[in-house]
């Protein structure tokens, strides 16, 4: 029994289920984000009472009358469900994930020595940095004149967006930079939540309980966190699958993929969000936005690594040298590399015959990914990688 639980690896089972976490709690968050701006934007003028709005709904066989009050019912209900944990619980996992995967294993995912020799703890602090910066700053922004005017705050936020997606793809791994992007959007996405929208629903909640009238700006404030959250959901949705996807954070700037599918993501949710309102011809304006910036960043992820087909053949004996310096420690019958026991995936790269055999797998992770050799403990630079990416495109001459 000892040496079977000894055995196993409580790692990736932790990582699992972190992952099944975020996803499950996360589905929670956005569903219920998306449903009351679709809520809110479907609101008619109620035939009486004195609610601000109402809505009939039909669903599961049964209909809904939903009623929304501005600032606060006259009298508090006794049954009064409140959205929170899915927002905390989705960050939580989020940060546990980053932690266990990009931190504890900063040096195979998230350091680049061919861009920045930093240190564990200096790419951690770099990170974390980003992380509480980027709320700083967001939440500054927001209490500032410019918090006024929505169209010209997001023209500035998505801005500091990409100036940092840039900044730190300078120093760190492509995907370790594209998982600090949607890990900085998440906290601030939480942090409305937990320092905003919440606290300001209690403080109508004790107005009401003593009697007093609560002040409408509360509830204003929290709505214009709420839609911000809103247009930031399918920027970080695209970031939690990104990794499966080497075109994207593999491409000769994917800071700028990054930016553009971001912006693809924003118009695509204000569509729906016109939409909603009956306001189709905004949503077509906000629709060609979205198809033009995908088609730009389809357009990026086209690498001009210089990889082409030259006058001069490149052979087996030019790349030889590179899998034996960058490779064959991990990739060989018996590996130096003191981590492996045995080559991972059983993946050889020796010999021709065997470079050969994965010459498209190797054209993914290391020419285009670039997150082989993991790590890139070997300090693998961009031309050994475009060289390589040469002989594959010329098929591989022995």
């Amino acid at each position: 029994m000892i040496a079977a639980l000894a055995s196993i690896d409580w790692a990736e089972w932790a990582n699992l289920g972190l992952r099944w976490l975020h996803l499950t709690t996360g589905i929670a968050w956005i569903g219920s984000s998306f449903y009351f701006v679709w809520l809110d934007n479907h609101l008619t003028a109620p035939a009486q009472g004195s609610a601000s709005g109402e809505l009939w709904s039909v669903h599961g066989g049964g209909f809904y009358h939903n009623q929304k009050y501005q600032v606060a019912p006259p009298s508090l209900p006794n049954d009064l469900h409140w959205f929170k944990w899915e927002a905390y619980w989705t960050w939580i996992s989020g940060f546990s994930l980053l932690v266990l995967v990009y931190y504890l294993g900063a040096n195979s995912y998230l350091i680049d020595p061919a861009k920045a020799a930093l240190s564990q703890p200096a790419a951690i602090g770099i990170g974390l940095a980003a992380l509480t910066g980027g709320w700083l700053v967001y939440d500054a922004l927001c209490r500032s004149p410019l918090g006024a005017s929505p169209r010209w705050f997001g023209v500035v936020w998505y801005a500091l967006l990409v100036a940092t997606a840039f900044a730190l793809s300078q120093v760190f791994t492509a995907r370790g930079t594209y998982l600090h992007i949607g890990a900085m959007i998440g906290t601030v996405m939480v942090g409305n939540v937990f320092f905003v929208i919440i606290p300001n629903q209690r403080k109508v909640v004790e107005a009401l309980r003593q009697g007093r009238e609560p002040d409408p700006a509360l509830g204003k404030a929290g709505k214009a966190r709420s839609v911000h959250n809103n247009y930031m959901t399918l920027p970080v949705l695209f970031i939690m699958i990104s990794h499966h996807y080497p075109m994207t954070y593999g491409a000769a700037h994917p800071w700028l993929v990054l930016a553009l599918i971001g912006a693809a993501g924003v118009s695509i949710r204000h569509v729906f969000n016109l939409r909603h309102k009956h306001r189709p011809g905004g949503a077509f304006i906000a629709l060609a936005a979205s198809l033009i910036a995908l088609c730009i960043a389809t357009i990026a992820m086209e690498k001009q690594s210089g990889a082409a087909v030259g006058p001069k053949p490149t052979t087996y004996a030019d790349v030889q040298p590179l899998f034996a310096k960058h490779c064959s420690g991990c990739h060989a019958v018996h590996p130096t590399n003191p981590a492996f026991s045995e080559p991972p995936l059983g993946v050889l790269l020796d010999s021709y015959a065997h470079a050969k055999a994965v010459a498209p797998r190797i054209q993914k992770v290391a020419v285009e990914a670039e997150i082989m050799p993991l790590g890139n403990t070997t300090g693998m630079t961009r031309a050994e990688r475009d060289m390589l990416g040469r002989w594959i495109a010329q098929g591989t001459p022995p």
